[in-house]
C-alpha cells in the first residue's frame, strides 16, 4: 500500500498550505507545505490585510480601503495645522498668556471633544476650519474650540456606527474581528506617516497664515472627494430606502431588476432623491 493524499487545505491566497495523508498503517499524518520564511509582501499581507484576502472580504474592499487612507491621511494632515492654530489660541509662544488661562481653555476644548474621530466627512473639516479660525478671534476663543470639539462628537459617533455596518459587509467569512482589527492596523500606518510629513510640515508653515490656510484647502478638497470616491465604491447587496426606490422605480419605467453595481453606483450620496 502506498500512501495517499486525503485532502489539500488552502486559506484564501495565504501562503499557508497544508496536506493530509493517509499512511500505509491507517494512520493520518499531516504534511505543512508552507513557506520556511516570510517574504517581506506576506508580513504585509499578513499585518494589514484580513486572512485570505481577497477571497475573506467584499469584492470592493481594496477600492474602498485605497480611498479611506487617502483621506484618513488628508485628515490627519489638516488636524495637525488645527492642532498648531489651537496651541497658539491658547497662549503657547505668548509671554503673556498664563498658565491658568491656558490650561482652563484646553480643558474645555478637550471635554466637547468627548468622542474620539474615527472617519471624517463635510462636518469634521468644518470644526478643523473653526479650530485654525479661532486665534483670530481671541474674545470668543474658548467658545469657538468647543463648538469645534461637538462637531468633532458628531462625526465620531456616526463614524463609528456606520463602520460596523461597513464591516459587517466586508467581512465573508465570519471575520468581522480581523477585518476591523487590520483596518487599526492601516490605521496606525497612515497615521504614521501623517506624523512624518506633518513634522516636516510644522516649521515651515508656522507662522506663515497663507500657507496654513492653502495647505489647509489643498488637503480638505483631497480629504472630501477621497470621501466621496470611497463611499461611491462601496456595493453593498441590501436594501436601504434609497436602494429600494431605485429598484421600484427602475422596474416600473423598464419592467427590468437593475444589477447591484448599478443601483449602488446611481445611490445618491448626499442629497436624497
Amino acid at each position: 500500500m502506498q500512501e495517499s493524499v486525503i485532502c489539500r487545505e488552502i486559506y484564501g491566497s495565504s501562503s499557508v498550505k497544508k496536506k493530509y495523508v493517509k499512511l500505509p498503517n491507517g494512520k493520518l499524518r499531516v504534511i505543512n507545505q508552507s513557506p520556511k520564511w516570510t517574504s517581506l509582501s506576506q508580513f504585509f499581507r499578513s499585518a494589514f490585510l484580513p486572512q485570505g484576502y481577497p477571497d475573506s472580504v467584499s469584492v470592493d474592499y481594496l477600492t474602498y480601503q485605497i480611498w479611506d487612507t487617502i483621506q484618513a491621511f488628508a485628515s490627519s494632515i489638516t488636524g495637525t495645522l488645527a492642532t498648531q492654530a489651537v496651541l497658539k489660541g491658547v497662549g503657547v509662544g505668548d509671554e503673556s498668556a498664563t498658565i491658568l488661562a491656558a490650561t482652563i481653555t484646553w480643558i474645555l476644548k478637550k471635554q466637547a471633544l468627548t468622542v474620539m474621530l474615527k472617519d471624517g466627512d463635510i462636518l469634521n473639516d468644518f470644526a478643523i476650519f473653526l479650530e485654525i479660525l479661532a486665534p483670530s478671534f481671541p474674545g470668543v476663543f474658548t467658545g469657538i474650540v468647543c463648538v469645534a470639539g461637538v462637531f468633532k462628537s458628531i462625526v465620531g459617533v456616526a463614524g463609528g456606527s456606520t463602520r460596523a455596518a461597513l464591516t459587517q459587509h466586508q467581512a465573508r467569512r465570519n471575520n468581522m474581528a480581523d477585518v476591523s482589527a487590520k483596518d487599526g492596523s492601516q490605521e496606525t500606518l497612515v497615521n504614521l506617516a501623517a506624523l512624518i510629513c506633518s513634522l516636516a510640515l510644522i516649521p515651515l508653515v508656522t507662522g506663515n497664515e497663507m500657507l496654513i490656510w492653502s495647505l489647509f484647502l489643498l488637503f480638505t478638497a483631497l480629504h472630501l472627494y477621497a470621501n466621496y470616491k470611497a463611499v461611491t465604491s462601496v456595493v453593498m447587496e441590501t436594501f436601504n430606502q434609497a436602494r429600494l426606490h431605485i429598484v421600484v422605480k427602475e422596474y416600473l419605467t423598464s419592467f427590468t431588476i437593475p444589477s447591484v453595481a448599478n443601483v449602488n453606483y446611481k445611490e445618491p450620496v448626499i442629497w436624497s432623491e
